[in-house]
């Protein structure tokens, strides 16, 4: 019997493909079953289910804290950990920003070696085919949470900042999740990381080949790539040398025309113009201080409306403020810790406009913004607290912007 804990993607895709399984999920307010012949249940269920069922496997879907009572009354699995058995060859990319991109750039380089990707980009396991020679995987510090069986073959690690602080309580605990497959990795497989962590308990501990980055350039030195054969500007620069960088380990190949050929998804620094041709700029994506940072740093010598705000997750936001001090940058504070921002303005002096929801912030903006300067939006927070998904912040921008 199958349990599983939450009903996001991850277990619908679960539930599908092995029902019928015993669900629960804070949402199910009484007994009922799916289409698939699925039960399922509210949370008060659960103790008496398990009591029926003692030898039952607990998988949860990757977003539920540790200190949910769901968690703590099972010691559940990930999906990693559920597919471990029969998990192909894989490459496992996390970080704290340009996950996505790197595993999509990854992706479009080896498909002709019939790469697929899947995890947190979007695609749950349980609908990749297992018969597939490379499973390329988003990794999020979460599912790294509850994943103890599973691990890659290659793992490719972005650099880390303040992220998800409320949900792992620290950024300790955070950076040992991420750090968490280095422990599994045998002799001769390899990791690629920030130098910073070259002296972590985990590093040292670790069976594998680890190659430790500072930057960029140090990156493209170890493994031999001509960045000036490269199309991409930062923060693009780093994703594209880490997808190179595993062609090179697994293929012993740098295919630059082919790199240079890959499209950047939506919602990541994208530009666009308005009707009166002044440039707005979509970094929805932008979900924590750090990818904001790398968006502003590409508009420095301009004026900059920026909008911030939405659910920071506990992170710390002095230091955006601290690096903006010297910048022309007007904020327009929105979502859950709009209050918090417009305080922070305040204290640090920057010219800030407390508009609480995305469309009242776009039509302030508007009122100043001209063809010398840039409107963006890259909020340092993610999206649920008034948004679907950070997708849907970026479309309502775009339409709010255009309309």
């Amino acid at each position: 019997m199958l349990i599983l804990l939450g009903y996001g993607l991850t277990n619908q895709a679960i539930a599908r493909k092995f029902s019928p399984c015993f669900i629960f999920d804070d949402s199910f307010k009484e007994e009922s079953q799916d289409s698939f012949g699925n039960f399922l249940l509210p949370p008060c269920r659960l103790l008496e289910t398990l009591e029926k069922y003692p030898d039952a496997r607990v998988v949860t879907t990757p977003g539920i804290p540790p200190k949910n009572p769901l968690i703590l009354s099972t010691n559940p699995i990930s999906e990693y950990d559920f597919f471990s058995h029969c998990m192909p060859f894989s490459v496992w990319i996390s970080g704290t920003n340009g996950k996505t991109t790197t595993t999509e750039m990854l992706t479009f380089l080896l498909q002709s070696k019939g790469a697929i990707s899947g995890g947190n980009i979007g695609t749950p396991l349980a609908d990749l085919p297992t018969n597939a020679p490379i499973w390329i995987l988003e990794t999020s510090s979460f599912t790294l949470h509850y994943t103890n069986r599973a691990k890659p073959n290659l793992y490719l690690l972005l650099p880390l900042s303040q992220d998800h602080i409320s949900w792992h309580s620290s950024y300790e605990s955070y950076v040992e999740d991420k750090l968490k497959p280095l422990l599994s990795l045998r002799d001769k497989e390899i990791a690629i990381l920030p130098q910073v962590f070259e002296s972590h308990p985990y590093a040292k501990s670790s069976l594998a080949k680890l190659f430790f980055y500072r930057d960029s350039k140090h990156l493209a030195e170890i493994f031999g790539i001509n960045t000036q054969r490269i199309f991409f500007k930062e923060p693009f620069l780093l994703d594209s040398l880490l997808a190179l960088s595993a062609t090179k380990i697994l293929f012993n190949t740098l295919d630059y025309d082919l790199l240079n050929s890959f499209k950047i998804g939506a919602h990541k620094i994208e530009e666009f113009y308005d009707s009166l041709h002044r440039l707005w700029v979509d970094d929805s994506k932008g979900t924590n201080v750090d990818a904001t940072l790398e968006a502003i740093k590409c508009y420095a010598h301009k004026p900059l409306y920026l909008i911030l705000g939405g659910d920071d997750k506990g992170a710390d936001l002095t230091p955006l403020f601290d690096r903006m001090k010297n910048l022309q940058i007007t904020l327009y504070a929105i979502g859950s810790n709009a209050e918090k921002i417009v305080a922070l303005a305040q204290r640090f002096q920057k010219p800030c406009v407390l508009c609480h929801t995305l469309e009242n912030a776009i039509e302030a903006i508007k009122k100043n913004h001209d063809s010398q300067s840039v409107a963006m939006l890259s909020p340092a927070a993610a999206s649920l607290d008034q948004f679907s998904s950070y997708k849907q912040r970026g479309e309502l921008f775009k339409a709010y912007v255009l309309s």
